[in-house]
């Protein structure tokens, strides 16, 4: 997993700057074809969401719905809560801070802008709406985790493993190319400066923001097991930095179990919690998310207010369910939210999918961090009842 994604951010950085150099020189007629080849894919990537959201969440919920009863419903609470919590903080955050950072300005996207035109597009409606496909996913998933599916749980298994491969071998391939394609544009338009500025800054605050929630999440933890609280969290720097490096809360889940178990937690809840949470916690990314979404509606003038703002990060904290195992799979689960809930356009989540994977390792290293401030909770409840763990997958 590592060199495929740290492949990518750099892919993602060289066509950052490409893109902005060629706005400069590139041909009026060539740049109209690669804003041509960003309506193809935009039409792709739209159909594909639903599938998203259909090939994640239902096997995640059917898999995890049948380990441990109780204990698998504590976990996956506190996660939950600490994913939403974080999305609330970044939202209350960013409408009080960014304002003062970022100046409304209407961006022109490709998909508005009349200098850059494509020369065609095809047409590729989804199969369904996106809340379609999240109840779908959720009645099947939740169904299957009280049956035995042994028809659909292995189809489910296949149909995750499709659309992992789709994205794996098809989008993230390209999206580079669209990245470029974004940028330049926005050079041509005359909004790329812009658009920079206002990045480097919310880097800054979420930045800030990730290392306060890491110390609130053990001080939390901390009134639970009663100990000191950094202590706690330095015991866990040696999984903070190892998923710096990985951008994988997967390939992190071997040093955040030893950590986990040197901090005290039980080797058969640390070895339950730190993989379920691998899949489950997103704090970090959903304070990305909802951060990067706040500070491009600013930009871009659109009204907003905390109820909508509610409403999607509840929804993102199950959107994003077993996306930690795809390169960038958080951002690409929670697109549909983003056009549905809060009206982005593509070229809004092209520009989303460019500050989230710049920023893919700090979020990473946030959501794995987080996990052992979880399994310390767990450890305090369900350590001295080994039975519940009976039936554990890891």
């Amino acid at each position: 997993m590592k060199l495929p994604k740290t492949n990518l951010l750099v892919k993602i950085l060289i066509a950052i700057i490409l893109g902005i150099l060629a706005g400069h020189i590139l041909p009026f007629w060539a740049a109209r074809g690669f804003a041509t080849f960003n309506a193809i894919f935009s039409q792709i990537l739209g159909f594909l969401i639903p599938l998203i959201i259909l090939g994640f969440v239902a096997p995640a919920i059917a898999d995890i719905g049948h380990l441990a009863g109780k204990m698998l419903l504590a976990t996956a609470a506190i996660a939950y809560i600490a994913t939403t919590f974080s999305g609330l903080m970044s939202f209350a955050v960013g409408d009080s801070i960014f304002p003062a950072l970022i100046s409304a300005r209407k961006l022109n996207t490709v998909a508005e802008t009349h200098d850059l035109s494509p020369y065609f597009t095809v047409e590729i409606p989804p199969l369904m709406g996106v809340m379609t496909a999240l109840v779908l996913a959720f009645t099947i998933g939740i169904c299957l985790a009280y049956m035995k599916g042994e028809i659909m749980k292995p189809l489910l298994s296949e149909f995750r493993e499709i659309i992992t491969m789709t994205i794996n071998r098809l989008i993230i391939p390209l999206l580079p190319l669209y990245i470029f394609g974004i940028f330049l544009n926005m050079t041509v338009s005359g909004q790329v400066a812009t658009v920079l500025a206002a990045f480097a800054k919310i880097i800054l605050v979420i930045f800030a923001m990730h290392i306060f929630l890491l110390v609130l999440q053990y001080a939390i933890a901390a009134l639970f097991v009663k100990r000191n609280p950094f202590k706690l969290l330095y015991t866990m720097l040696p999984a903070y930095f190892t998923a710096l490096g990985t951008q994988s809360s997967a390939a992190t889940i071997p040093v955040t179990l030893r950590q986990a178990i040197k901090m005290g937690v039980s080797e058969d809840v640390a070895g339950f919690v730190i993989p379920l949470c691998a899949t489950i916690h997103m704090s970090g990314s959903a304070m990305k998310i909802v951060a990067c979404a706040v500070a491009l509606m600013l930009m871009e003038g659109i009204p907003y207010d905390s109820g909508m703002f509610t409403g999607f990060i509840c929804m993102l904290g199950i959107s994003i369910i077993a996306a930690p195992g795809v390169p960038g799979g958080a951002i690409m689960a929670s697109l549909g939210l983003l056009a549905s809930m809060l009206g982005f356009s593509e070229a809004d989540q092209a520009l989303m999918i460019a500050l989230y994977i710049a920023m893919d390792s700090f979020g990473t290293a946030c959501n794995v961090t987080g996990d052992g401030f979880i399994a310390l909770i767990i450890n305090k409840y369900f350590a001295k009842t080994p039975d519940v763990i009976s039936s554990q997958k890891y």
